[in-house]
């Protein structure tokens, strides 16, 4: 039966586009969820089978949707049910965008920024607003359908991308608390003081793992218990990555970290030339992450070799993301000029496809059903297809 349900998702999922490239028959994903594309922040769609490394070089811009002047789009889209939810810094609002065409379905405005990624789940939209430009900030629940609020909870701050896994909102807020929320009510289930950072929690095997100060911690994801903390040289807020019993992590004091999951043992690390704050992605035995030195790194997983790396010339705080044997990322911080956003060969490093957009690109790119979707500092989210007949 569980068969027979996917056969027919992917049925339905070849009808999407008209004007754009069609999905392959038994080929793609409908949804990318919320930050890193599930729980456990892989940041990989292993459903993607319509970009590739022979055609992402004919990604052409499909639409661009402006958020307002002066606002900023630093958050990773979430796309369900193509729809494109994506929050609005400055201006302090989210908006729900239809995939195909980019139209506007609703907005809603929060009390603060927003610079938190959107999380969907059951037909609900879970996002943090932090204090900056605001009175203070909380946790949203909005119906995905239309934008009302369902609930919200105070947390004086969000900055990191919820995680929902198993009925349950699990933030880490701007003053170092984490949170666990009840996703239909909005009832607090646990919190745990684990000190200043701005990571999103990543969910795996019943364990919720989070930056914190200059920690990493693992909390049982139940009742908040600690089951293991690491001490890095400086604050974690990279967010984790969960990855065949292997925690991913970058940290303020340069390095990328890999640690074992059930003991919170170092297993290696990697010392690149900056801060890294990007989340890893992992796939086929390789970490990919973004260094405030201005270059993308490939590490083996087993060892933390450097497989290759590629040079932006910008901090690049945007978590890559992988699909299909390509990797995507946001240039990085460009000083208010324009940043492209990048397609590199996963395998190689080799720049397959770039654009360039009007500003800083740190936003971390949503990858499915053959579109790439990003947003920038130059107050628009973005959109990237083939055109009809390309493959």
């Amino acid at each position: 039966m569980r068969n027979i349900r996917i056969l027919v998702l992917i049925l339905c999922a070849c009808f999407v586009s008209v004007a754009w490239a069609q999905q392959p028959a038994g080929k793609g994903h409908i949804n990318w969820r919320q930050f890193r594309f599930d729980a456990s922040h892989t940041g990989l769609n292993p459903y993607e089978h319509v970009l590739s490394v022979n055609n992402v070089g004919s990604l052409q811009l499909k639409w661009s949707h402006s958020t307002g002047r002066g606002t900023l789009v630093e958050d990773s889209p979430a796309v369900v049910n193509e729809v494109v939810y994506a929050g609005s810094q400055r201006n302090f609002s989210v908006f729900a965008l239809k995939a195909s065409t980019g139209a506007l379905l609703w907005r809603y405005k929060a009390d603060g920024w927003l610079r938190s990624s959107p999380a969907v789940a059951k037909g609900v939209v879970y996002i943090g607003s932090s204090e900056g430009g605001g009175p203070h900030g909380n946790v949203y629940a909005l119906k995905a359908d239309t934008g009302a609020k369902l609930w919200s909870y105070p947390t004086g701050g969000i900055s990191s991308s919820p995680t929902v896994a198993n009925g349950v909102v699990y933030v880490d807020s701007d003053f170092g608390d984490v949170y666990a929320l009840k996703a239909s009510t909005g009832a607090l289930l646990w919190s745990y003081a684990a000190g200043g950072a701005y990571s999103s929690p990543a969910v795996a095997n019943g364990v919720v793992y989070v930056g914190g100060g200059d920690n990493v911690y693992a909390l049982e994801a139940s009742t908040g218990a600690l089951l293991w903390s690491y001490t890095t040289g400086s604050n974690v807020a990279s967010a984790p990555s969960v990855v065949a019993g292997v925690v991913y992590v970058g940290s303020n004091d340069d390095n990328v970290y890999a640690l074992d999951a059930s003991t919170g043992a170092l297993l290696w690390s990697y010392l690149t030339g900056g801060q890294v704050a990007s989340g890893p992605a992992v796939a086929n035995g390789v970490v990919y992450v973004g260094s405030n030195d201005g270059n993308v790194y490939a590490l083996d997983t087993s060892t933390g070799a450097l497989l290759w790396s590629f040079t932006t010339g910008y901090p690049a705080f945007s978590s890559p993301a992988v699909a299909n044997g390509v990797v995507y990322f946001g240039g990085g911080a460009g000083s208010g000029g324009p940043v492209p956003v990048y397609a590199l060969d996963a395998s190689t490093g080799a720049e397959l496809w770039s654009y360039t957009a009007g500003q800083s690109v740190i936003s971390s790119p949503a990858v499915v059903n053959g579109v790439v979707y990003v947003g920038s500092d130059d107050s628009h989210v973005y959109a990237f297809a083939l055109k009809k007949g390309q493959k």
